[in-house]
Protein backbone atom coordinates (compact mmCIF):
# COMPACT_ATOMS: atom_id res chain seq x y z
CA UNK A 1 0.00 0.00 0.00
CA UNK A 2 1.53 3.28 -1.17
CA UNK A 3 0.80 6.41 0.87
CA UNK A 4 0.10 9.42 -1.39
CA UNK A 5 0.42 13.11 -0.53
CA UNK A 6 -1.48 15.35 -2.96
CA UNK A 7 -0.17 18.91 -3.06
CA UNK A 8 -2.95 20.96 -4.64
CA UNK A 9 -5.71 18.42 -4.08
CA UNK A 10 -8.60 20.76 -4.88
CA UNK A 11 -7.36 21.64 -8.36
CA UNK A 12 -8.13 19.71 -11.53
CA UNK A 13 -5.00 17.52 -11.27
CA UNK A 14 -5.71 16.80 -7.62
CA UNK A 15 -9.27 15.78 -8.42
CA UNK A 16 -8.12 13.49 -11.23
CA UNK A 17 -5.50 11.93 -8.94
CA UNK A 18 -8.14 11.14 -6.33
CA UNK A 19 -10.31 9.60 -9.04
CA UNK A 20 -7.52 7.25 -10.15
CA UNK A 21 -6.63 6.35 -6.56
CA UNK A 22 -10.28 5.56 -5.79
CA UNK A 23 -10.16 2.86 -8.47
CA UNK A 24 -7.29 1.07 -6.71
CA UNK A 25 -7.95 0.97 -2.95
CA UNK A 26 -5.70 -2.09 -2.70
CA UNK A 27 -2.70 -0.17 -4.05
CA UNK A 28 -2.94 3.42 -2.79
CA UNK A 29 -4.03 5.27 0.33
CA UNK A 30 -4.28 9.05 0.68
CA UNK A 31 -1.92 10.27 3.39
CA UNK A 32 -2.32 14.05 3.03
CA UNK A 33 -4.38 16.55 1.06
CA UNK A 34 -3.53 20.22 0.67
CA UNK A 35 -5.21 23.35 -0.65
CA UNK A 36 -4.57 27.08 -0.64
CA UNK A 37 -8.01 28.45 0.25
CA UNK A 38 -10.68 25.99 -0.95
CA UNK A 39 -11.32 24.46 2.46
CA UNK A 40 -14.91 23.34 1.82
CA UNK A 41 -13.80 21.25 -1.13
CA UNK A 42 -10.80 19.91 0.82
CA UNK A 43 -13.03 18.68 3.64
CA UNK A 44 -15.48 17.15 1.17
CA UNK A 45 -12.59 15.21 -0.40
CA UNK A 46 -11.31 14.15 3.01
CA UNK A 47 -14.71 12.73 3.98
CA UNK A 48 -14.26 10.22 1.16
CA UNK A 49 -10.57 9.27 1.34
CA UNK A 50 -9.87 9.88 5.08
CA UNK A 51 -6.28 11.23 5.01
CA UNK A 52 -4.15 11.61 8.13
CA UNK A 53 -3.30 15.25 7.36
CA UNK A 54 -5.07 18.22 5.84
CA UNK A 55 -3.00 21.30 5.04
CA UNK A 56 -4.36 24.77 4.28
CA UNK A 57 -1.62 26.96 2.83
CA UNK A 58 -3.47 30.18 3.68
CA UNK A 59 -3.28 30.57 7.51
CA UNK A 60 -6.37 32.76 7.47
CA UNK A 61 -8.41 29.72 6.41
CA UNK A 62 -7.08 27.47 9.19
CA UNK A 63 -9.87 27.99 11.74
CA UNK A 64 -12.55 27.53 9.12
CA UNK A 65 -10.91 24.31 7.93
CA UNK A 66 -10.63 23.05 11.50
CA UNK A 67 -14.30 23.74 12.21
CA UNK A 68 -15.48 22.15 8.96
CA UNK A 69 -13.34 19.06 9.60
CA UNK A 70 -14.74 18.76 13.12
CA UNK A 71 -18.31 19.13 11.89
CA UNK A 72 -17.63 16.39 9.32
CA UNK A 73 -16.31 14.03 12.00
CA UNK A 74 -12.81 13.87 10.53
CA UNK A 75 -9.91 12.85 12.73
CA UNK A 76 -7.24 14.21 10.37
CA UNK A 77 -4.66 16.59 11.79
CA UNK A 78 -5.15 20.10 10.39
CA UNK A 79 -2.04 22.13 9.56
CA UNK A 80 -1.59 25.52 7.93
CA UNK A 81 1.04 27.66 6.23
CA UNK A 82 3.66 27.06 3.53
CA UNK A 83 5.99 25.16 5.88
CA UNK A 84 3.30 22.60 6.55
CA UNK A 85 3.13 21.81 2.83
CA UNK A 86 6.80 20.86 2.90
CA UNK A 87 6.34 18.86 6.10
CA UNK A 88 3.69 16.52 4.71
CA UNK A 89 5.57 16.21 1.39
CA UNK A 90 8.71 15.12 3.23
CA UNK A 91 6.95 13.05 5.93
CA UNK A 92 8.50 9.65 6.60
CA UNK A 93 5.16 7.92 5.90
CA UNK A 94 4.74 9.59 2.50
CA UNK A 95 5.71 7.33 -0.41
CA UNK A 96 4.39 9.30 -3.40
CA UNK A 97 3.96 13.05 -3.77
CA UNK A 98 1.68 14.49 -6.44
CA UNK A 99 3.11 17.99 -6.97
CA UNK A 100 0.08 19.80 -8.41
CA UNK A 101 0.23 23.25 -6.82
CA UNK A 102 0.01 25.82 -9.60
CA UNK A 103 2.70 28.48 -9.81
CA UNK A 104 5.76 29.42 -7.79
CA UNK A 105 4.03 28.38 -4.55
CA UNK A 106 4.65 24.76 -5.51
CA UNK A 107 8.45 25.03 -5.69
CA UNK A 108 9.45 24.62 -2.04
CA UNK A 109 7.15 21.72 -1.07
CA UNK A 110 8.07 19.90 -4.28
CA UNK A 111 11.75 20.41 -3.56
CA UNK A 112 11.19 19.15 0.00
CA UNK A 113 9.76 15.93 -1.43
CA UNK A 114 12.76 15.57 -3.75
CA UNK A 115 15.23 16.09 -0.90
CA UNK A 116 13.39 13.39 1.06
CA UNK A 117 13.94 10.93 -1.82
CA UNK A 118 10.25 10.50 -2.63
CA UNK A 119 8.60 9.38 -5.84
CA UNK A 120 7.54 12.80 -7.13
CA UNK A 121 4.84 13.07 -9.78
CA UNK A 122 5.57 16.47 -11.25
CA UNK A 123 2.58 18.51 -12.42
CA UNK A 124 4.07 21.79 -11.19
CA UNK A 125 6.10 22.93 -14.19
CA UNK A 126 7.14 26.12 -12.40
CA UNK A 127 9.54 24.11 -10.22
CA UNK A 128 11.70 23.51 -13.27
CA UNK A 129 11.01 26.84 -14.97
CA UNK A 130 12.23 28.68 -11.88
CA UNK A 131 15.07 26.44 -10.74
CA UNK A 132 15.67 23.73 -13.33
CA UNK A 133 19.38 23.17 -12.82
CA UNK A 134 19.20 23.28 -9.02
CA UNK A 135 16.08 21.13 -8.98
CA UNK A 136 17.44 18.39 -11.23
CA UNK A 137 20.71 18.34 -9.31
CA UNK A 138 18.71 17.78 -6.12
CA UNK A 139 16.86 14.89 -7.80
CA UNK A 140 20.20 13.25 -8.59
CA UNK A 141 21.81 14.04 -5.23
CA UNK A 142 18.91 12.57 -3.22
CA UNK A 143 18.05 9.66 -5.55
CA UNK A 144 14.46 10.86 -5.88
CA UNK A 145 12.24 9.37 -8.57
CA UNK A 146 10.87 12.18 -10.75
CA UNK A 147 8.06 11.31 -13.15
CA UNK A 148 6.38 13.89 -15.42
CA UNK A 149 2.60 14.28 -15.19
CA UNK A 150 2.13 17.05 -17.77
CA UNK A 151 0.60 15.20 -20.70
CA UNK A 152 3.30 16.40 -23.13
CA UNK A 153 6.26 15.48 -20.94
CA UNK A 154 4.67 12.21 -19.96
CA UNK A 155 4.24 11.45 -23.67
CA UNK A 156 7.92 12.23 -24.30
CA UNK A 157 8.90 10.04 -21.34
CA UNK A 158 6.85 7.16 -22.72
CA UNK A 159 8.36 7.63 -26.20
CA UNK A 160 11.99 7.65 -25.05
CA UNK A 161 14.04 4.45 -24.77
CA UNK A 162 13.70 2.80 -21.35
CA UNK A 163 17.46 3.08 -20.88
CA UNK A 164 17.62 6.76 -21.88
CA UNK A 165 20.46 8.51 -20.09
CA UNK A 166 19.85 12.10 -18.99
CA UNK A 167 20.87 14.48 -21.77
CA UNK A 168 22.36 11.84 -24.05
CA UNK A 169 20.30 12.10 -27.22
CA UNK A 170 23.17 10.93 -29.42
CA UNK A 171 23.51 7.52 -27.78
CA UNK A 172 19.73 7.10 -27.93
CA UNK A 173 19.70 7.95 -31.64
CA UNK A 174 17.33 10.88 -31.12
CA UNK A 175 17.30 13.88 -33.44
CA UNK A 176 14.44 15.97 -32.03
CA UNK A 177 11.81 16.22 -29.30
CA UNK A 178 8.45 17.29 -30.77
CA UNK A 179 6.30 19.12 -28.23
CA UNK A 180 2.67 19.34 -29.34
CA UNK A 181 0.15 22.04 -28.44
CA UNK A 182 -3.49 22.56 -29.36
CA UNK A 183 -3.22 26.27 -30.05
CA UNK A 184 -5.95 26.97 -27.50
CA UNK A 185 -9.34 28.60 -28.09
CA UNK A 186 -8.04 31.43 -30.32
CA UNK A 187 -6.28 29.41 -32.98
CA UNK A 188 -8.45 30.93 -35.70
CA UNK A 189 -9.64 34.15 -34.05
CA UNK A 190 -8.89 37.20 -36.23
CA UNK A 191 -5.76 38.91 -34.92
CA UNK A 192 -7.44 42.29 -34.63
CA UNK A 193 -10.01 40.81 -32.23
CA UNK A 194 -7.58 39.37 -29.69
CA UNK A 195 -7.53 42.56 -27.65
CA UNK A 196 -11.28 42.05 -27.07
CA UNK A 197 -10.88 38.58 -25.55
CA UNK A 198 -12.57 38.16 -22.15
CA UNK A 199 -11.31 36.01 -19.25
CA UNK A 200 -14.29 33.68 -19.73
CA UNK A 201 -13.40 33.14 -23.39
CA UNK A 202 -9.73 32.54 -22.57
CA UNK A 203 -10.66 29.93 -19.95
CA UNK A 204 -12.85 27.95 -22.37
CA UNK A 205 -10.27 25.48 -23.69
CA UNK A 206 -11.63 23.34 -26.56
CA UNK A 207 -10.07 20.05 -25.38
CA UNK A 208 -8.87 20.16 -21.78
CA UNK A 209 -10.59 20.88 -18.45
CA UNK A 210 -8.06 22.97 -16.52
CA UNK A 211 -7.82 25.69 -13.91
CA UNK A 212 -8.21 29.34 -14.93
CA UNK A 213 -4.54 30.29 -14.80
CA UNK A 214 -3.40 27.32 -16.87
CA UNK A 215 -6.28 27.86 -19.30
CA UNK A 216 -5.14 31.43 -19.97
CA UNK A 217 -1.57 30.21 -20.39
CA UNK A 218 -2.82 27.68 -22.92
CA UNK A 219 -4.66 30.40 -24.83
CA UNK A 220 -1.52 32.56 -25.05
CA UNK A 221 0.66 29.45 -25.53
CA UNK A 222 2.77 30.57 -22.58
CA UNK A 223 1.88 27.15 -21.20
CA UNK A 224 3.72 25.62 -24.15
CA UNK A 225 6.62 27.99 -23.56
CA UNK A 226 6.83 26.90 -19.92
CA UNK A 227 6.66 23.27 -21.06
CA UNK A 228 9.49 23.98 -23.52
CA UNK A 229 11.62 25.20 -20.61
CA UNK A 230 10.52 22.29 -18.44
CA UNK A 231 11.41 19.75 -21.15
CA UNK A 232 14.90 21.21 -21.41
CA UNK A 233 15.63 20.48 -17.76
CA UNK A 234 13.55 17.35 -17.35
CA UNK A 235 15.35 15.45 -20.11
CA UNK A 236 18.69 17.29 -20.18
CA UNK A 237 18.17 18.92 -23.58
CA UNK A 238 19.52 21.89 -25.45
CA UNK A 239 16.97 24.44 -26.60
CA UNK A 240 17.50 23.53 -30.26
CA UNK A 241 16.61 19.90 -29.47
CA UNK A 242 12.95 20.89 -28.96
CA UNK A 243 10.40 21.80 -31.62
CA UNK A 244 6.87 23.01 -30.88
CA UNK A 245 4.17 21.63 -33.20
CA UNK A 246 0.54 22.74 -33.32
CA UNK A 247 -1.86 19.80 -33.17
CA UNK A 248 -5.40 21.12 -32.51
CA UNK A 249 -6.98 17.71 -31.90
CA UNK A 250 -4.83 17.03 -28.77
CA UNK A 251 -4.76 13.29 -29.49
CA UNK A 252 -1.00 12.99 -30.03
CA UNK A 253 0.42 14.39 -26.81
CA UNK A 254 4.04 14.65 -27.98
CA UNK A 255 6.60 12.76 -30.04
CA UNK A 256 10.25 11.74 -30.22
CA UNK A 257 11.96 11.83 -33.61
CA UNK A 258 14.83 9.38 -34.17
CA UNK A 259 17.76 9.60 -36.54
CA UNK A 260 16.62 6.60 -38.56
CA UNK A 261 13.45 8.44 -39.59
CA UNK A 262 11.15 6.90 -37.01
CA UNK A 263 8.83 9.07 -34.96
CA UNK A 264 7.39 7.53 -31.79
CA UNK A 265 4.28 9.24 -30.43
CA UNK A 266 2.08 8.72 -27.40
CA UNK A 267 -1.64 8.98 -28.15
CA UNK A 268 -4.80 9.00 -26.10
CA UNK A 269 -7.96 10.90 -25.30
CA UNK A 270 -7.25 14.28 -23.68
CA UNK A 271 -7.72 13.18 -20.07
CA UNK A 272 -5.12 13.83 -17.37
CA UNK A 273 -5.99 10.58 -15.62
CA UNK A 274 -3.90 8.74 -18.21
CA UNK A 275 -0.51 10.33 -17.34
CA UNK A 276 -1.45 10.34 -13.63
CA UNK A 277 -2.12 6.61 -13.68
CA UNK A 278 1.06 6.02 -15.67
CA UNK A 279 3.18 7.86 -13.09
CA UNK A 280 1.46 6.34 -10.07
CA UNK A 281 2.04 2.78 -11.26
CA UNK A 282 5.24 3.10 -13.33
CA UNK A 283 6.66 0.80 -14.63
CA UNK A 284 3.34 -1.05 -14.42
CA UNK A 285 0.00 -0.07 -15.97
CA UNK A 286 -3.30 0.37 -14.12
CA UNK A 287 -6.88 1.27 -15.01
CA UNK A 288 -7.33 5.06 -15.21
CA UNK A 289 -11.02 5.33 -16.04
CA UNK A 290 -10.22 6.78 -19.46
CA UNK A 291 -12.02 5.57 -22.57
CA UNK A 292 -9.72 4.12 -25.23
CA UNK A 293 -9.32 5.95 -28.51
CA UNK A 294 -11.94 5.11 -31.10
CA UNK A 295 -9.91 5.40 -34.28
CA UNK A 296 -12.99 5.08 -36.47
CA UNK A 297 -14.26 8.38 -35.05
CA UNK A 298 -11.04 10.34 -35.60
CA UNK A 299 -11.76 12.53 -38.61
CA UNK A 300 -8.29 13.98 -39.13
CA UNK A 301 -4.96 14.90 -37.64
CA UNK A 302 -3.54 18.30 -38.50
CA UNK A 303 -0.16 19.81 -37.68
CA UNK A 304 1.39 23.24 -38.19
CA UNK A 305 4.14 25.50 -36.98
CA UNK A 306 3.04 28.03 -34.35
CA UNK A 307 2.69 31.63 -35.51
CA UNK A 308 4.68 33.88 -33.18
CA UNK A 309 2.60 36.88 -34.25
CA UNK A 310 -0.46 35.14 -32.83
CA UNK A 311 1.43 33.64 -29.89
CA UNK A 312 4.12 36.17 -28.90
CA UNK A 313 4.33 34.71 -25.39
CA UNK A 314 5.66 31.47 -26.87
CA UNK A 315 8.42 33.41 -28.61
CA UNK A 316 9.27 35.23 -25.37
CA UNK A 317 9.44 31.94 -23.44
CA UNK A 318 11.71 30.24 -25.99
CA UNK A 319 14.05 33.24 -25.96
CA UNK A 320 14.10 33.23 -22.15
CA UNK A 321 15.00 29.54 -22.21
CA UNK A 322 17.98 30.33 -24.42
CA UNK A 323 19.05 33.18 -22.13
CA UNK A 324 19.09 30.98 -19.03
CA UNK A 325 17.68 30.37 -15.58
CA UNK A 326 17.52 34.01 -14.50
CA UNK A 327 15.33 34.92 -17.48
CA UNK A 328 12.96 31.99 -17.06
CA UNK A 329 12.53 32.72 -13.35
CA UNK A 330 11.65 36.35 -14.15
CA UNK A 331 9.30 35.32 -16.93
CA UNK A 332 7.40 32.89 -14.73
CA UNK A 333 6.90 35.55 -12.04
CA UNK A 334 5.86 38.24 -14.50
CA UNK A 335 3.43 35.93 -16.26
CA UNK A 336 1.70 34.94 -13.01
CA UNK A 337 1.16 38.62 -12.23
CA UNK A 338 0.01 39.41 -15.77
CA UNK A 339 -2.45 36.52 -15.97
CA UNK A 340 -3.91 37.39 -12.57
CA UNK A 341 -4.35 41.00 -13.73
CA UNK A 342 -6.09 39.82 -16.91
CA UNK A 343 -8.40 37.50 -14.98
CA UNK A 344 -9.27 40.46 -12.73
CA UNK A 345 -10.00 42.59 -15.83
CA UNK A 346 -7.17 45.02 -15.02
CA UNK A 347 -5.43 44.54 -18.36
CA UNK A 348 -6.35 43.26 -21.81
CA UNK A 349 -5.47 39.82 -23.12
CA UNK A 350 -2.86 41.30 -25.46
CA UNK A 351 -1.26 43.18 -22.54
CA UNK A 352 -0.04 39.91 -20.98
CA UNK A 353 2.94 39.74 -23.31
CA UNK A 354 3.67 43.45 -22.71
CA UNK A 355 3.99 42.83 -18.98
CA UNK A 356 6.22 39.81 -19.58
CA UNK A 357 8.54 41.53 -22.05
CA UNK A 358 8.87 44.74 -20.06
CA UNK A 359 9.64 42.87 -16.85
CA UNK A 360 12.37 40.88 -18.56
CA UNK A 361 13.82 44.08 -20.01
CA UNK A 362 14.17 45.64 -16.55
CA UNK A 363 16.04 42.79 -14.84
CA UNK A 364 19.68 41.96 -15.54
CA UNK A 365 20.77 38.34 -15.79
CA UNK A 366 22.52 36.93 -12.72
CA UNK A 367 23.70 33.54 -11.44
CA UNK A 368 21.21 31.63 -9.29
CA UNK A 369 23.35 29.29 -7.23
CA UNK A 370 20.98 28.81 -4.29
CA UNK A 371 17.24 28.37 -4.02
CA UNK A 372 17.18 31.57 -1.95
CA UNK A 373 18.57 33.43 -4.99
CA UNK A 374 15.72 32.05 -7.08
CA UNK A 375 13.08 33.11 -4.57
CA UNK A 376 14.58 36.60 -4.20
CA UNK A 377 14.56 37.12 -7.96
CA UNK A 378 11.00 35.85 -8.11
CA UNK A 379 9.93 38.51 -5.58
CA UNK A 380 11.81 41.25 -7.42
CA UNK A 381 10.23 40.34 -10.76
CA UNK A 382 6.74 40.33 -9.24
CA UNK A 383 7.19 43.85 -7.88
CA UNK A 384 8.30 45.11 -11.30
CA UNK A 385 5.46 43.29 -13.07
CA UNK A 386 2.87 44.75 -10.68
CA UNK A 387 4.21 48.23 -11.35
CA UNK A 388 3.90 47.65 -15.09
CA UNK A 389 0.32 46.39 -14.65
CA UNK A 390 -0.57 49.47 -12.65
CA UNK A 391 0.92 51.70 -15.33
CA UNK A 392 -0.94 50.17 -18.27
CA UNK A 393 -4.25 49.36 -16.58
Amino acid sequence: MQQVCILGATGSIGESTLDVISRHPDLYSVFALTTNTRVEKLVAQAKICRPKFLVVADPEKYLQAKQLASDAGLDAEILSGPKALAEVAAHTQTDIVMAAIVGAAGLQPTLAAVKSSKRVLLANKESLVMSGELFMQAVRDHNAILLPVDSEHNAIFQSLPLDYQYGDLDSAGISKILLTGSGGPFLRTPMDELNLVTPEQACAHPNWDMGRKISVDSATMMNKGLEYIEARWLFGLQCDDIQVVLHPQSVIHSMVQYRDGSVIAQMGNPDMRTPIAHCLAFPNRIEAGVSPLDFSSLADFTFAQPDFARYPNLRVAIQACKEGQSATTCLNAANEIAVEAFLNSQIEYTDIVRVNEQTLAQIESRPLNEIEHVLALDVEARVIAKNIVNRIS
